[in-house]
């Protein structure tokens, strides 16, 4: 699972532009599929028949897209002005590379060195940065992007320290690389691996998605925060790295199904599946419109905690990642009454 999710990290995917991720995708599953679907919006919905077959369909799910930039404008000196796709601190990208397919280029700032005792108190705005891609002029720079382009963090993936891994797009990548290993085997119960588009950006692939197939159960795989860092204490760490896999009741966007939160857990115990829950509520997943399509759909999540969550270097921890994968199998065993 690590290989592919190495692989999955590497590509480009932006919220509106997952083109490279899907291909891949679609690619890994067709040996395994007995039906598949792509939607006008992008996503990818793939049928695997198992063992047995509940009334509603049973959906697990992750996204392809990642945080990036996209041009809003070239200045004359050749320099590009950009917004952030999806949610971005502008401090964790000032001096990072960055990259429109083979376009090159480092997110700017001003140098300390000429700023002011007041703005060097503050913290930077999105409009004070650019994109420097070594183009002379605005002519020259227009011969290489477009406003409109987008762009992904330049950023290796790399294996350190005690088992942790190093990469962009960790959120969501390690959720779609445990769904390519989940649909090899045949499944418990009859299942839709899903792999949705512009969750980073209102969570929009996973509404059209449910909205077409209905599931009674879905679970979503994802990455999350976790603040596990010097000198954080107690509840502030929210998860941690090492900590296992994360188990949600609840977030920003959703309040779990108490039940299958219980199942899960339960699940995970039972099996030896290392497993924690958030210590905060925030952020939000795609059960969070999951959850209200048309009938009303029962959800439950698993996640990896990563630390320095969309900023070019995110970091998991390689048993993490691995649990997300054990735990989506363990749910998938309980629904379809297999405990071994």
């Amino acid at each position: 699972m690590i290989e592919l999710m190495k692989q999955l990290c590497a590509l480009p995917g932006p919220s509106g532009c997952e083109d490279a991720v899907r291909e891949f995708v679609l690619e890994k599953v067709k040996p395994f599929a007995d039906e598949m679907k792509t939607d006008a919006i992008g996503n990818i919905m793939v049928f695997r028949k198992g063992k047995k077959a509940l009334e509603r369909p049973v959906v697990l799910c992750a996204h392809m897209d990642e945080v990036g930039v996209i041009i809003k404008k070239i200045t004359d000196d050749g320099m590009l002005k950009f917004g952030f796709v999806g949610g971005v601190d502008p401090r964790v990208v000032i001096g990072r590379p960055v990259r429109f397919g083979d376009v090159q280029g480092v997110i700017g700032i001003k140098a300390v060195h000429l700023t002011t005792a007041a703005e060097r108190r503050t913290m930077p705005k999105t409009k004070d940065l650019y994109i420097d891609i070594g183009a002379a002029s605005k002519a020259a720079a227009e011969d290489k992007v477009s406003l409109g382009d987008y762009g992904v963090f330049d950023s290796a993936v790399v294996e350190f320290g005690d088992g942790l891994i190093k990469a962009k797009a960790i959120d969501d990548r390690v959720g779609c690389a445990a769904l390519l290993k989940l649909i090899e085997d045949e499944p418990p119960i009859d299942t839709w691996f899903c792999f949705t588009v512009q969750e980073e950006v209102g969570l929009r692939g996973a509404a059209s998605m449910a909205y077409a197939l209905d599931p009674g159960f879905a679970m979503v795989l994802e990455g999350t925060t976790a603040a596990d860092l010097a000198e954080v204490e107690g509840g502030k760490a929210v998860c941690r790295v090492r900590g296992g896999v994360v188990l949600p009741f609840m977030d920003g966007a959703t309040i779990y199904d108490a039940e299958l939160f219980e199942l899960l857990r339960n699940a995970c115990d039972k099996r030896g599946i290392r497993c924690q829950t958030k210590t905060r509520v925030a952020g939000g997943t795609d059960a969070g419109r999951i959850h209200k399509s048309r009938a009303g759909v029962r959800v439950c999540a698993a996640a990896a905690p990563v630390r320095y969550i969309h900023s070019p270097s995110s970091v998991a921890a390689v048993a993490d990642c691995e649990a997300v994968l054990s735990a989506a199998r363990a749910f998938l065993e309980e629904l379809g009454g297999d405990d071994e």
